[in-house]
């Protein structure tokens, strides 16, 4: 055995070890992998994963910036020969380049020209491999959700901070103008307190995370069904939950991970409030019985506020439907003196105390402006959402990042916090119990247990 072999031989064993799960993670050590950039050095990228997010969005994001930034793809790892070979195919169209086409992560990171990568895989493999990839040295972009349970949450966030590697997560709100200007404005005082907020993603899509296609066309000996389940439960091969893996627990909570950790995300950032207080839930497949276990329909109630003085606070209503798309995608703030509206993408009286209401009790007439914030960036609710403009600035802010070593807009705390109200989402959704998070232990609890699967 050459010494290579050995010793590859033993970082996997010592990650097994270390993590506690069977999916071939490796403990690089950063200082045998990170180096330095210099302003001059290219960056090469490695993909994990060519999903349609990477097609759609990721690739094209980075692409607009590679020439200025001095980035360029290398390589790409994935367990399905197709996506190799469609990602082979996609990078020499859109980028010019021929790149490596890796079987697994392994060998991505055995290779010398990878000095960061994209992570565009199943939801609830995100986080391991963003483990994976700061443990071997290389920054991450990782797509959202950060992670689906708390063990898997509290194992990224640590290796990010421990490895001290640059990490966004894909919350790209916190790139977007206008979305800056509705937290300058908050954090300002401006605003006055947050009494409530409203928040809903409705779409009328039966196919919305569907790949009927693709299901008939895949075979269980062209990837590697094992290695995809990762730490899950092992079942035998079933291709709808490898491609449609978004329908399907534990592999995605589904509508909370998706498209609630975006919208949830801004509460956190606009108030500086790590996680709800408490979480209830309710929700169902009400019309698509297509064999699915995730809801197409629910509502989640929020309590937020300070976690050490229950006196103060304010209520998140979110609610999504896949059956009807009337009211669309909306997050508004309302304070008592009006409405900070992300959609019309404006701050209004609208609500606001009124002075005939005000000097019934004494007090002074309360309104906000009118006002405007920056320019709106569209939320695209289409399967495939393209290059927009908040995901190329959210993409270029990690570029920066990576050369600067700077904190990036949307840092591991993000998604560490994000997650924790996806999973005490799930918790209440899969439970039908008043969900709340243990501090001490970092984990969330449904009717007094502890919540994963």
């Amino acid at each position: 055995m050459t010494n290579d072999q050995s010793r590859r031989d033993f970082l996997k064993k010592s990650a097994l070890t270390t993590a506690g799960i069977g999916f071939g993670a490796m403990a690089f050590s950063p200082k045998s992998y990170g180096r330095i950039l210099g302003a001059n050095d290219r960056v090469n990228v490695g993909i994990v994963g060519f999903s349609d997010r990477c097609r759609g969005a990721l690739v094209p994001a980075m692409q607009i910036h590679a020439k200025e930034m001095n980035f360029q793809f290398t390589a790409v790892s994935d367990i399905w020969s197709r996506r190799r070979d469609e990602a082979q195919a996609f990078v020499k169209e859109r980028a010019g380049v021929d790149i490596a086409a890796c079987r697994n992560n392994e060998e991505l990171y055995d290779r010398k020209d990878v000095d960061v990568v994209i992570i565009s895989t199943a939801d609830f493999q995100h986080a391991l491999h963003c483990k994976e990839a700061v443990e071997a040295g290389r920054d991450a972009y990782v797509e959202k959700p950060f992670a689906e349970t708390m063990a898997d949450n509290r194992a990224a966030k640590e290796a990010v901070l421990r490895t001290g590697k640059i990490v966004q997560v894909g919350s790209q709100r916190r790139s977007g103008l206008n979305y800056h200007q509705a937290h300058d404005f908050i954090k300002a005082g401006k605003f006055g307190d947050i009494v409530a907020v409203e928040m809903t993603w409705n779409v009328n899509q039966p196919g919305r995370w569907r790949r009927a296609d693709l299901v008939n066309q895949i075979r269980k000996e062209d990837t590697d069904w094992d290695r995809y389940q990762m730490n899950r439960p092992k079942t035998d091969w079933d291709p709808r939950k490898y491609l449609e893996f978004r329908l399907f627990w534990p592999y995605s909570s589904g509508i909370p991970g998706q498209w609630m950790a975006h919208q949830i995300d801004t509460v956190h950032w606009f108030t500086d409030l790590p996680h709800p207080r408490s979480v209830a839930a309710n929700g169902g497949i009400y019309l698509w019985k297509d064999g699915r276990q995730n809801f197409d329909t629910m509502t989640a109630v929020f309590d937020y506020g300070p976690l050490n003085d229950k006196s103060k606070g304010f209520q998140v209503i979110y609610s999504s439907r896949f059956t009807n798309s009337a009211g669309g995608t909306k997050e508004i703030y309302y304070s008592n003196a009006g409405e900070l509206n992300l959609d019309t993408n404006k701050i209004s009286p609208n609500g606001g105390l009124s002075a005939n209401q005000a000097r019934a009790m004494g007090l002074k007439e309360n309104l906000l402006p009118e006002m405007a914030l920056g320019e709106a960036v569209q939320v695209e609710t289409g399967a495939n959402t393209g290059a927009d403009p908040m995901t190329s600035a959210h993409m270029r802010n990690w570029m920066e990042c990576v050369r600067s070593r700077k904190k990036p807009n949307a840092d591991v705390m993000a998604g560490y916090n994000h997650s924790i109200a996806n999973i005490m989402t799930t918790a209440a959704l899969r439970t039908g119990q008043f969900v709340t998070f243990d501090e001490e232990k970092q984990e969330v609890m449904a009717g007094g247990k502890v919540f994963q699967y």
